[in-house]
């Protein structure tokens, strides 16, 4: 059941809202005090019983709680927090709550948990990689200074893990910055796509006959740079099977537990001649 300020009402009827809004179906507070004659006035448009404007309360009759706006305030508050589309383990706690604030709270945890679908993966400098640089060799045709993944922690027919330990000898710190290094962006991204290379390679017969070609990106973003002595982290996983030879991939950087890059990577597997 909505409620409605007195002095709501008659500007919200002008606009030719609230047409099928009556005292059966809302609460109207009368909580400040007006002159008799508005208030007679918004009587008579309204179609209630005349009152007494010195006497403030509700002029749509007894509420059946004493709390009932209160009730209705958690009512729309719960409502809007199922925007989130999870529930909240937790306890939330609100000071004067409305649609507009309730719903952009309800955004940013959207967007916080978003953020949090892909989680980064555990890296164990001292496990043995699936496959180290000489291994990387063996399948991939990138040579120094383009060969931009070191090793292979974890790899399946759908997911891979690749990592590549940033220095600050790479050739692009030369220039880019000499005062403020930054590896660039798209060597991020054909770093990912050399270990998304990887995992298209994994899927096939007698991988050293074939190589992969990077076709298409959507969806990149860059959330956070990556200097020397950053260690990035690659996680790529299928984001449907493998036909044709087009590989589609989701495709994720990380330094630590942040996000540096994010992209939706698309190869293609072609036999070499």
């Amino acid at each position: 059941m909505p409620y409605f300020r007195v002095r709501q009402i008659e500007p919200l009827l002008k606009a030719n809202y609230i047409k099928g809004g009556d005292l059966d179906n809302a609460i109207v507070i009368y909580d400040k005090e007006m002159s008799q004659e508005d208030f007679d006035h918004l009587a008579q448009v309204t179609g209630t019983k005349h009152m007494n404007s010195k006497e403030l309360g509700y002029i749509s009759g007894p509420l059946r709680f004493n709390n009932e706006p209160a009730r209705h305030k958690l009512l729309d508050l719960i409502g809007d927090l199922a925007l989130i589309g999870m529930p909240i383990i937790g306890k939330v706690i609100a000071l004067k709550p409305g649609h507009t604030t309730n719903t952009t709270f309800a955004k940013k945890i959207r967007h916080a948990l978003k953020r949090q679908d892909v989680m980064p993966p555990i890296y164990d400098p001292n496990k043995e990689p699936v496959y180290d640089i000489n291994g990387i060799k063996k399948l991939l045709p990138h040579r120094w200074p383009f060969q931009l993944v070191d090793k292979i922690t974890e790899l399946s027919k759908s997911h891979v893990v690749g990592v590549k330990n940033v220095t600050g000898t790479e050739a692009w710190f030369v220039g880019h910055f000499p005062d403020e290094p930054v590896m660039p962006g798209v060597l991020i991204v054909e770093a990912m796509a050399q270990t998304g290379g990887i995992l298209a390679l994994c899927n096939v017969d007698e991988p050293e006959k074939y190589s992969t070609y990077f076709t298409k990106m959507n969806e990149v973003r860059f959330r956070n740079k990556v200097v020397p002595g950053d260690t990035l982290i690659f996680s790529l996983q299928l984001l449907e099977p493998i036909r044709r030879g087009i590989v589609h991939m989701k495709c994720t950087a990380f330094v630590g537990d942040k996000i540096t890059t994010e992209a939706d990577l698309q190869a293609i597997i072609i036999k070499n001649k």
